[in-house]
């Protein structure tokens, strides 16, 4: 059984998850509204909050308090992945007369409740040092230069990377050796690069695993992959030149550990909404173009692999297990998700979730839950659960003058819950399906009594699978290399033409031999020599009385055109003579 904490005006309180979907009698609800953050530690039997007081631990099983910090303004917590170490981090103050302020950034020892060390940290991004999953390094970002401690020690730098100024990092998943993604702005006509680099191996740009350089750049996002093979890099800038977008400009870039790296090709333009890795680690999924959205996804050479088509969908969300992935609209769109199984690529469902600003899959694979939390939408807060083929197994709204500002699944590690077979027909649900009525378009009154003709401003493109055919190369061509085949292509019809053409005359020709001489007789003689010969002379006939026309309509003639022109009557003559002489 597992829970989801629900955090708003009404308190803290947790809620079992399916299939009972009833408030948790172990946790004592903390009904102050002051709750600011609250944190699972990454296996779930840890659960940390503050509710503007203290910031209290408790086992999730057994409810029972394990720690308890005198720390009223801290407004973020996290755990570090084994539980060793609680971070917490509260805004940056000075003292009034200037002085530096007192380190708001602390790290706690969970099993025995001391501080292991106090940082000042000013800025609320990225606030909270990373750790590699097995806690044998962890690493911050101080004034553009990334520090590593070893073993939680943070009273030792254990190393340093050190490059111009580095803007962000990212460290890998999963076991040692770690590696390390960094980015370093572009600046005065220099590019923007990533870098990864394998912990400790930070001795200039030789040691680098791999390296991608590029512009147009204000900020990105780094994904790695779970097997920690490669990095995907959305770039983006703040401003679209062109003035093409409200949203910048985005590239999507990929960059494997083997030094190999690439620009995703999209076929749609316009802004990048979502890019996601496959927790298989060998497929992505990108949802970008203008409305409406393409959704593609790609292989670890970047090709396509499935087309999804077009659709309102800015976001996409793999299943823990990697089987199912949603497409959905949130935000400025109506909250239309699409089901997909991904080994078949088949439609399961597409329930609809109004006014969602937030999407999470259950560890279990099967479960979704949706919810509208302030202050993004301050109106109809509350929570729903679903069942992916598309049943509404629970649905809760704050009354109306309350709000929602958080609901999440408890985490559980890979494993635990095992993979079960995709299906298709939903499952049994007390709740009614919560289908909204389709909003009519306005029609004006002359119109009302008429019949409805349907006008679209778009085509949707209908999904395709993109997966090379049997006996087709799967290599990607370069653009040359398509140039040419286009050429090779062209060529080839012209010439499957130029054929058709050459055996339609002689057909005529056999069938003007067999046919009575009142059809139209084609003129030839015995000698295919003298044939030729008239066959040119028409066709330079023909060319001239194209070109009489053209100067007819007023064109300047080039000089050797002209030329062409007087030798008509010549070429008349010699024609005339040849076919007397047959």
């Amino acid at each position: 059984l597992f829970t989801l904490p629900v955090r708003g005006s009404e308190g803290l309180y947790m809620v079992n998850g399916p299939p009972s979907f009833t408030e948790s009698t172990a946790f004592q609800r903390d009904s102050g509204k002051n709750c600011k953050a609250v944190a699972f530690s990454k296996d779930g039997s840890l659960f940390a909050w503050c509710n503007g007081e203290k910031v209290n631990i408790v086992n999730v099983t057994s409810a029972e308090l394990l720690r308890s910090f005198d720390l009223p303004k801290a407004v973020c917590l996290e755990f570090s992945p084994k539980n060793n170490v609680l971070a917490t981090w509260q805004a940056y103050t000075t003292a009034k007369d200037g002085t530096a302020g007192v380190p708001n950034l602390q790290l706690h020892d969970v099993k025995t409740g001391k501080c292991l060390k106090s940082f000042i940290q000013k800025k609320m991004q990225n606030w909270c040092p990373c750790w590699a999953d097995d806690e044998s390094i962890c690493a911050r970002n101080v004034n553009n230069e990334v520090h590593f401690f070893e073993n939680n020690n943070f009273n030792t730098i254990a190393n340093k990377l050190h490059l111009q100024k580095v803007n962000d990092f990212v460290l890998s998943p999963g076991a040692q050796p770690t590696k390390v993604a960094v980015y370093v702005p572009g600046s005065k006509g220099a590019p923007s690069f990533v870098r990864l680099y394998q912990y400790p191996n930070f001795g200039g740009p030789q040691s680098a695993l791999a390296n991608k350089s590029f512009f147009k750049a204000d900020k990105v996002t780094m994904l790695w992959n779970k097997r920690a093979t490669a990095v995907l890099v959305i770039a983006s800038t703040e401003v679209d030149k062109t003035g093409a977008s409200y949203y910048g400009e985005q590239t999507l870039h990929y960059i494997a550990t083997n030094g190999e790296s690439a620009v995703v090709q999209l076929p749609k333009n316009g802004p990048i909404y979502d890019v996601i890795w496959n927790p298989n680690s060998v497929e992505f999924c990108a949802v970008y173009g203008f409305m409406p959205a393409k959704a593609t996804v790609f292989n670890l050479k970047c090709d396509p692999v499935f087309d999804f088509g077009t659709g309102p969908r800015n976001a996409a969300y793999y299943s823990p297990h990697g089987h199912i992935l949603v497409l959905a609209g949130f935000g400025n769109l109506r909250g239309q998700m699409e089901v997909w199984d991904v080994k078949n690529y088949k439609l399961i469902s597409k329930p609809v979730a109004s006014d969602s600003t937030y999407f999470a899959w259950c560890p279990d694979g099967e479960h979704i839950v949706t919810a509208t939390c302030a202050p993004r939408l301050r109106v109809s807060n509350g929570y729903k659960i679903w069942h992916y083929t598309g049943s509404l197994l629970h649905s809760y709204e704050v009354p109306s003058n309350e709000e929602m500002w958080q609901v999440s699944w408890q985490p559980f590690l890979d494993g635990v819950f095992p993979v079960k077979a995709v299906k298709y027909q939903a499952v049994p649900s007390e709740l009614p399906s919560a289908e909204p009525k389709p909003a009519q378009a306005y029609r004006p009154p002359a119109l009302r009594n008429k019949p409805v003709t349907s006008s679209k401003l778009h085509e949707d493109e209908p999904p395709q699978n993109m997966k090379p055919q049997l006996g087709s190369s799967d290599k990607p061509l370069s653009k040359t290399a398509l140039k040419n085949q286009r050429k090779h292509e062209a060529k080839k019809a012209a010439k499957q033409e130029a054929k058709a053409d050459a055996n339609q005359e002689s057909t005529q020709s056999s069938a003007s031999q067999n046919a009575p001489r009142s059809a139209v007789p084609v003129v030839t003689s015995g000698d295919p020599e003298v044939d030729k010969k008239i066959k040119n002379l028409k066709k330079k006939l023909k060319a001239i009385e194209q070109l009489k026309e053209q100067a007819a309509a007023g064109k300047q003639l080039e000089k050797n055109q002209l030329e062409k022109i007087q030798k008509e009557t010549a070429l008349l003559q010699e024609l005339e003579d040849l076919e007397l002489g047959l």
